[in-house]
């Protein structure tokens, strides 16, 4: 097999659409992988689309044609010769011609497109076109055909196999991507080569490990010789002919006493290279060497959900080589709209993140992409699941053709690409369509036409079944164990994954403690990014949450009414616009922590959680954890508390106050609790000492004396629980309600090797105190947040940055924050 990358020195220009007179008639240099938008950036031709308003001017390309050219040499095809041209990934509606031969048409994202071009090719030089069509065009042309499906957005996306998100979402922008977005090549080869390689790994009883190497493969000759495959995995080796006309090997490898692949917290992550060889019979079998090789990774694991009734309900509980997983996670979009900017490097940092706040899952939702290897392979490395949705969302889908058969070969191609991946636990067929069809009206709209159904109950878990039987497959989140409709709903929080979105569109967080789902798949409440991404990329003046290019980054329905309305209760909504980002970040995190908390509080009854989203695609006020520019915000912090291995927390139990401990350990969790009942002063009004016996994986109640639940001025006064290795403090009252010194710390500031150590002392009780250190300087970044100071005591925070910062900095009160000061500040209309 020999490779030739067609990267380099590819053009751009505008063919049609109402392209602004400045840009009509240009060439310019095209990056590839690469899209128009970055390439009319890189041209200087747009501002940055994610520059204040400047998404609103580019909805001119919406409708515009454009063609890529490339000029390359290439040698003559030879005798016996196949010569393919390879797209790993083209967005979307795309014709490729080469040296005027139309050798091809695409219109799904979401596939590999392999085109024969022995005829096409000449010796010497070439020419190579790809025209883009408007995607927003052909999915309004199929829906004109088909006739409308109900959908949440603007646009029909659910008319065309493209990024659902890349026509806006409500936390992402409407710019819809065009271009050749992933690797390019000619591939020469002679006999046969691979198709692919899908590896089905499964353990054992005895703890042997198995694999079934399914290799594809493709002749040149049917009628010639057949080659012979050989696979290595654990020092073991199996050697295949190939039977006469097969399209499919398989080479079967047992690894005795094979090391397991764990998830984080539960074990190690080793991994095993599969290497195989495609040879001519009698021939080399090396690896390197023969007609053609690949190269996989695998972990020996086993996983299932278990979703099997039970005294509540049905369950949704994963396990992983049979021992139940207490899932801590979170959801993953793209990590930017212009997807290849995203490095292997970016995915590690955004992973690490998740691992930094104890994750051990993140869901890729159906609106983005099927991720790039390199995602995967960095959750096989570091122990975090995946749970992969098909590229569906919230939407109904038709059941016609031609999207039908690109439904079936999407999935058949992205579950075998996907097959050699330890980390991935679970095959989701959507994100709420399921949902959609029973409760959204959707049922009215469609008048008996096709909605999906057929994909989510037949196609995909045939071609699970198919093709990876080794993982688990759900209809889709939410969803109730065998739901079909007209049966349990698939949000009904006692049977399966449920999503929680009363909290944030329509009542208190605090009403997350209504329910005690199986597992909650979605759930969270928004925040506006850090300061520093916020004023990098929005210059309104003033800036408000009001403010034109402020709104043109809120994309939620009512965003900002939700978000105060979210305030209301628990803090004032600040008129200062500092004060008010400080207190949507705070709220935000308090409410889904709250929620985590209590989730958490159930194990094992709820078996799960997934926030609401690990990151954002841009610079913009949502639901993230990671803002857009990969800075944490307060959220990101608070979760790492609430999903930290050991936690303390108070809950209701039985119109009463227990302390709840959750263990999320291999260990026994042995010792003694303390109690103490404190005025904000720091006088302590009562204590006691309680046993903590918490087995390994588990949630026990604990019982408080009444004397430290039953406080004598409840707006001064707080209960503080405290371990070896956890603490959790419990006030009374709300913030609006407690008598806080508004002024409560003093700090000192000492330089360190990574950077400044910042000693705060509070005087007074000090609620949630954080350090927004990107206030000061771009990379600084406080190694902890939103920490509940008692009076009397001294907390050290070490904020890291390369630069060099006037120490009294650090203690501006814009940036040594806590919640006591936005009590002591004015209420109004921000």
């Amino acid at each position: 097999m020999k490779r030739q990358t067609l990267h380099e020195d590819w053009l751009l220009a505008a063919t049609a659409g109402p392209v602004p007179e400045e840009i009509a008639g240009r060439t310019v240099p095209a990056q590839v992988p690469g899209s128009v938008h970055t390439d009319l950036l890189a041209a200087g031709l747009i501002g940055d689309p994610y520059l204040d308003t400047a998404e609103a001017g580019l909805t001119w390309i919406h409708r515009t044609a454009w063609r890529y050219t490339l000029a390359f040499d290439a040698e003559a095809p030879q005798p016996g010769e196949r010569v393919d041209l390879a797209f790993d990934g083209l967005d979307t509606v795309a014709t490729v011609r080469l040296n005027g031969h139309r050798i091809g048409s695409t219109a799904n994202m979401h596939r590999t497109y392999r085109f024969d071009v022995r005829d096409a090719l000449r010796g010497g030089a070439n020419e190579l076109t790809v025209d883009f069509a408007p995607a927003l065009d052909h999915a309004e042309r199929e829906r004109e055909r088909l006739g409308h499906r109900p959908h949440t957005n603007a646009h029909p996306y659910n008319m065309i196999r493209k990024m659902a998100c890349s026509f806006g979402w409500d936390w992402g922008p409407d710019l819809q991507t065009a271009g050749i977005f992933r690797p390019v090549r000619l591939e020469r080869w002679t006999g046969a080569r691979i198709t692919g390689v899908r590896p089905l790994v499964t353990v054992g009883d005895d703890g042997t490990g198995r694999v079934e190497a399914h290799v594809g493969v493709e002749h040149a000759d049917p009628a010639g010789a057949a080659p012979v495959v050989t696979a290595r995995a654990g020092g073991r080796e199996a050697r295949v002919a190939v039977p006469a006309g097969a399209s499919e090997a398989v080479a079967v490898i047992e690894v005795p006493d094979a090391r397991l692949w764990w998830p984080a917290g539960y074990g190690d992550q080793p991994l095993y290279d599969l290497d195989v060889a495609l040879s001519d019979a009698g021939g080399a079998a090396h690896p390197q060497a023969g007609l053609d090789a690949a190269h996989r990774r695998i972990g020996f694991r086993t996983v299932a959900v278990d979703t099997s009734p039970d005294a509540y309900g049905a369950g949704f509980t994963v396990t992983v080589n049979g021992r139940p997983v207490a899932v801590k996670g979170a959801n993953w979009i793209p990590d930017d709209h212009f997807l290849t900017r995203i490095t292997r490097e970016h995915l590690q940092r955004r992973v690490d993140q998740a691992l930094g706040a104890h994750m051990n899952m993140l869901r890729v939702w159906g609106g983005g992409i099927y991720e790039t290897e390199d995602f995967y392979d960095v959750c096989d490395e570091r122990g975090v699941l995946v749970w992969q949705d098909f590229a569906l969302a919230c939407a109904a889908y038709p059941e016609e053709e031609p999207l039908a058969v690109e439904f079936e070969a999407e999935a058949r191609e992205n579950v075998a690409r996907l097959s050699s991946h330890a980390s991935l636990a679970v095959w989701n067929g959507g994100n709420e369509n399921l949902w959609g069809f029973a409760d959204w009206g959707w049922q009215r709209e469609l008048a008996g036409a096709t909605w999906g159904e057929g994909y989510y109950y037949d196609l995909f878990p045939r071609v699970v079944a198919e093709l990876d039987p080794t993982r688990p497959y759900v209809e889709g989140s939410p969803c109730s164990p065998g739901h079909r409709p007209g049966g349990v709903h698939p949000n009904d929080p006692d049977h399966g994954c449920r999503h929680e979105w009363e909290v944030w569109n329509q009542v208190d967080y605090t009403h997350y403690r209504d329910t005690v789902p199986r597992f909650c798949a979605e759930f969270g409440f928004q925040g506006p990014p850090t300061w520093t991404t916020l004023t990098t990329w929005i210059h309104d003046a003033p800036l408000t949450p009001t403010s034109p290019a402020f709104l043109m980054h809120q994309k939620a329905a009512d965003g900002n009414g939700k978000l105060h309305r979210g305030m209301q209760g628990h803090l004032p909504v600040p008129e200062d616009f500092a004060d008010w980002h400080w207190a949507a970040q705070l709220n935000q995190a308090r409410a889904v922590a709250f929620g985590v908390e209590h989730y958490r509080s159930w194990w094992p009854r709820t078996a799960g959680t997934l926030v609401w989203q690990l990151n954002d695609c841009w610079p913009v006020t949502s639901w993230a954890a990671v803002d857009g520019d990969g800075r944490p915000k307060p959220l990101y912090y608070a979760l790492r508390r609430a999903y930290a291995p050991r936690l303390l927390t108070f809950q209701p139990r039985d119109s009463g106050q227990a302390l709840i401990a959750v263990n999320d350990t291999d260990a026994e969790w042995h010792g003694g609790v303390q109690l103490q009942r404190q005025d904000f002063s720091g006088a302590v009004l009562d204590t006691a000492s309680i046993g903590l016996a918490a087995g390994a994986r588990s949630a026990v109640r604990l019982e408080v004396p009444a004397s430290l639940l039953t406080p004598a001025d409840p707006s001064k006064e707080l209960l503080v629980a405290a371990t070896d290795d956890a603490r959790t403090v419990h006030t009374f009252r709300e913030d609006v309600e407690l008598s806080y010194d508004p002024a409560p710390l003093s700090a000192q500031v000492t330089a360190v090797p990574e950077g400044y150590r910042v000693d705060v002392h509070a005087h007074s009780f000090a609620r949630d105190v954080a350090i927004l250190a990107d206030r000061v300087a771009p990379d600084a970044e406080a190694d902890d947040m939103l920490v509940s100071v008692p009076a009397g005591r001294t907390h050290s925070f070490t904020v890291r940055t390369a630069a060099r910062i006037a120490p009294e900095r650090l203690t501006d009160p814009q940036v040594l924050r806590c919640a006591n000061g936005l009590a002591a500040h004015p209420t109004g209309a921000a």
